[in-house]
């Protein structure tokens, strides 16, 4: 047996960009890769399932955790808190088993800081306005949400240097492959 621990990988973008059109895709390629779910304290949707797309819980429950030390990093954002339990990072690599976590910006950076071998990976739109059309097109919030998206992106896009790898979503099929090639090469490189 292996005493090689898994490898975290931390998928950011604003957004719009295609996230996590490309974390599910990514999930059927490689059956062995571990999502990681995150808490949040925003209400369930009525497509999302406990425990498979978040860990729904209160506002006071997702305090107590955060004075117990219990999340690797989280943020409020948009009115509710969203976060990465320690435990399940930890569980699952020190099993030897990789982790995708599809997450902010600033969770991306937190992680790293934490874990400075995970590997971070930014997905860019080909341009604002192209991201501002898509927000737009996707219909899901109201002008005020629109627009807190849009500030919320530029700021997004400013710390896209401090990312290990940038894969640019023009064209999906093609950024699919891209990061499917370079997940593909993360996970093996250590076996």
């Amino acid at each position: 047996m292996s005493n090689r621990k898994g490898v975290i990988i931390a998928v950011s973008a604003p957004s719009g960009t295609g996230k996590t059109t490309i974390v599910k895709k990514i999930l059927e390629e490689f059956p062995d890769l571990v999502f990681s779910i995150s808490a949040t304290t925003r209400q369930k949707r009525d497509n999302e399932i406990e425990g498979v797309d978040y860990f729904f819980i209160t506002e006071n429950e997702f305090k107590k955790k955060i004075d117990n030390g219990e999340f690797v990093e989280w943020e409020k954002f948009y009115d509710y808190y969203y976060g990465t339990y320690k435990s399940f990072i930890e569980g699952n690599i020190d099993k030897g088993k990789s982790v995708i976590v599809e997450i902010d910006v600033n969770g991306a950076l937190s992680l790293k800081k934490i874990y400075p071998k995970s590997i971070l990976i930014f997905i860019y739109p080909p341009s604002f306005e192209e991201l501002k059309n898509r927000l737009k097109k996707r219909n899901t919030e109201d002008e005020a949400d629109y627009k807190k998206r849009i500030e919320r992106a530029k700021m997004e896009l400013s710390l896209k240097p401090k990312f290990d790898y940038l894969i640019e979503n023009k064209d999906l099929e093609k950024a699919l492959l891209e990061t499917k090639n370079l997940i593909g090469k993360i996970i093996n490189q250590g076996e």
